[in-house]
């Protein structure tokens, strides 16, 4: 069985829309997601209300943390590490990779190419993300290949997630794993590589 998770899930607490979490979270178990990942915008601490939900939904779906954090290049991804705790606000994306990696976790540029918030062809000559995403559910088809063809270049992998601001949003892309996703290892298997991003709207 492949496990679908959307790892890139915005909410009303990101402050740029009126998303409910848990609406999102019922939208995400209709369309047969396995789980999702809260990243609200520059803070970690935004996304506490996925503690909640995760509870109350734990037969039905996963529900993990992380955080879209700003850095002076541009948005990424980080997963395994409360950013807020770090000394860190925009700080150039290399310091942010570097001191996340010594913290065990990791990171994931987000729609490397859309323009605006993203680190663009850079993204290239950076050491040690850990995947690029791919697919994006906010980013145009040329956007997404972009992407996909730097991570083949970079012999990273890639991921999808749909950048929902809207609950219906949810589960438009997502990251499909080869092996079972538990909250204990998680984060072992975005390191591992064995996923891969997925777009629902081609």
């Amino acid at each position: 069985m492949k496990f679908r998770i959307d790892l890139h899930v915005h909410s009303q607490f990101s402050g740029d829309n009126y998303s409910e979490p848990e609406e999102t979270v019922l939208n995400a178990i209709a369309k047969g997601l396995q789980g999702i990942v809260f990243t609200e915008h520059y803070s970690y601490d935004s996304s506490e209300h996925a503690e909640i939900l995760s509870e109350k939904y734990r037969d039905r779906i996963m529900i993990f943390r992380g955080v879209e954090f700003s850095s002076a290049d541009g948005h990424c991804l980080v997963f395994g590490v409360n950013t807020d705790r770090l000394s860190l606000k925009d700080a150039p994306v290399e310091e942010l990779v570097r001191v996340v990696s010594e913290q065990g976790g990791v990171v994931i540029p987000s729609h490397p190419f859309r323009g605006g918030n993203s680190i663009g062809s850079r993204v290239e000559e950076i050491k040690g993300f850990t995947a690029l995403e791919g697919c994006n559910g906010y980013s145009h088809h040329s956007q997404n290949m972009k992407a996909i063809e730097a991570a083949a270049r970079m012999k990273l992998p890639y991921t999808g997630g749909s950048d929902a601001h809207e609950s219906k949003e949810v589960g438009q892309c997502f990251t499909e794993f080869d092996d079972e996703v538990t909250a204990a290892n998680f984060l072992d298997l975005l390191k591992s590589g064995r996923y891969q991003g997925v777009d629902t709207r081609k």
